[in-house]
């Protein structure tokens, strides 16, 4: 039966093309402002952290002086970096910050390139599970006794060795040999968690050096910086020993018990050094944060995109009321019709499902065209706007999504005209034939 009413429903529609066309671009412009912008916001919402979210914790601490920062900074120092490193309660920890490097290679052909780094510990590749397409992290030791080694993501070991196994290879960061240890598969976490001071939808960085070579290379800070206190740092070694908060710094906490034991051992890292005339603040303290209670703090979801979301839900609305009326101007005037069959046995229910199905029908056509609506606008707002591509790639639910919300949409605003046509007295309109 249903199949006979998708006939009816189609042959309907082609009997009034017109009206039938105002109706699917009505949906579809609704539904396609509505997906543009619950696309926005469900992949700024992400968790990329998956199951793990909550094992892995961001470290935060109150080092300011007195009169400051009123609020916990994102950051923390490098001395404090340094010494955290220290703990023997987590599973895996890492210090963190962005800087950058000239590429070149020992094809004189290359035309150097200049790209983001990330200097870190080895800990980095399994705390956030990055998968390897060869080689692997360098050895822990190089945490502590520094090596020129470094990790590259597969997409520069397609622009420097045209995808090869590179592991073994020389590559030179600011003319430095280093030796690659690793190759990255494609991973790039969005919104980029562990790096949220710096864009939170930024692109993971391409290459990965040991945080061990940090003093002695003196690697410049590519991402934000923050001070409170107006001190010299003329040289690499005074901008290590002050209070500029430039790091980021991760752990990985398995259960309650190894979460308590960590923010006892941070409470009394403060103590220490409180001694030693930092910390100033009386109620100095330290704070971790899960991936989800990070996204969160850092508002990586702005409450602008929830407010745009409720916009534009309320625009298809609109659209729907204008539908409402074409659907009820379309049944009325197959109201004869309507009425014969009624007189030759058809009951309403039949009458009111046949016109449902209708409904739903141009609701489908509506959503698959609100998606290319919605496409388009993505392509745009990413090439006039300068969004991030992570914000604007279609997500692949919202082929589902869109469909399902056109059909339940225009079902809700068929019923009115699909009552009223089914509900049709047929002596009425027998009497007028």
């Amino acid at each position: 039966m249903f199949f006979y009413y998708l006939d009816l429903a189609w042959r309907s529609i082609k009997k009034t093309p017109f009206l039938s066309l105002l109706m699917v671009l009505a949906i579809s412009i609704g539904i396609g402002i509505t997906i543009t912008t619950l696309n926005i916001y469900q992949m700024a919402s992400i968790n990329p952290a998956g199951e793990r979210s909550s094992k892995l914790f961001e470290v935060r601490l109150w080092s300011q002086g007195i009169d400051t920062w009123s609020r916990l900074n994102q950051q923390i120092t490098y001395q404090d970096s340094f010494n955290l490193r220290k703990s023997p309660v987590p599973v895996r920890q890492t210090p963190m910050f962005m800087t950058g490097f000239a590429v070149q290679t020992d094809d004189p052909e290359f035309t150097p390139v200049l790209e983001n780094a990330r200097v870190t510990d080895r800990d980095f590749f399994e705390l956030f599970s990055v998968p390897f397409l060869y080689g692997g992290a360098w050895d822990k030791q190089v945490d502590s006794e520094p090596a020129y080694q470094v990790v590259i993501s597969e997409e520069l070991n397609k622009q420097v060795f045209a995808g090869e196994n590179s592991v073994g290879n020389t590559l030179y960061l600011n003319r430095k040999p280093y030796q690659i240890v690793g190759v990255t598969k494609t991973w790039n976490p969005s919104p980029k968690y562990y790096d949220v001071n710096n864009g939170a939808f930024n692109d993971a960085e391409k290459i990965f050096v040991p945080y061990s070579l940090a003093p002695s290379e003196e690697y410049d800070s590519w991402g934000n910086n923050n001070s409170w206190r107006n001190e010299p740092m003329d040289t690499y070694a005074q901008r290590l020993a002050s209070e500029a908060h430039w790091n980021q710094y991760w752990v990985e906490l398995d259960n309650p018990e190894q979460v308590r034991a960590y923010k006892e051992w941070i409470a009394n890292y403060i103590e220490q050094q409180k001694l030693i005339g930092r910390f100033e603040m009386p109620d100095a303290k330290a704070e971790i944060a899960d991936v989800a209670e990070w996204l969160k703090v850092n508002k990586v979801v702005p409450e602008d995109n929830k407010i745009l979301v409720g916009l534009s839900a309320l625009f298809l609305i609109v659209c729907l009321v204008n539908m409402l009326g074409l659907l009820l101007a379309k049944f009325l005037k197959r109201a004869p019709e309507i009425g014969v069959r009624r007189a030759i046995g058809a009951s309403q229910s039949q009458i009111f499902s046949q016109h449902m199905v209708e409904v739903g029908l141009i609701g489908f056509c509506g959503g698959l065209l609100g998606l290319l609506w919605a496409w388009g606008s993505l392509s745009m707002l990413s090439a006039h706007f300068e969004l991030e591509d992570a914000l604007t790639q279609l997500d692949y639910s919202m082929w589902i999504i869109a469909p399902s919300i056109a059909i339940f949409a225009t079902l809700l605003a068929g019923i009115y005209p699909a009552w009223r046509i089914c509900s049709t007295n047929p002596s009425v309109h027998l009497k007028s034939q």
